[in-house]
């Protein structure tokens, strides 16, 4: 078992080889439960969002809109090879 150091400011560092075994990335948050016999548990945060939150999310102040047909045209070229 990897031994991590805590720092002056109460704060650890986790390894990459730990990092990579949770499947988690820079920037990217993490869970900590507390267990009674003091062990923690750290897992990759879930995320909490809904639809609400994701439509124009993507949307840029002045930016191209287009159609659904517009849309689907597109993804139907992608899809085929075509740019």
């Amino acid at each position: 078992m990897p031994a991590l150091t805590v720092t002056a400011k109460g704060q650890i560092t986790l390894k990459r080889d730990l990092l990579q075994h949770l499947n988690v990335v820079p920037g990217q948050k993490v869970e900590v439960d507390k267990l009674p016999d003091g062990r923690l548990v750290v897992a990759p945060a879930t995320p909490s969002g809904s639809i609400d939150e994701f439509i124009g999310s993507l949307a840029k102040k002045n930016g191209i809109k287009l159609s659904l047909e517009e849309i689907k045209e597109i993804t139907e070229r992608a899809w085929a090879g075509e740019r």
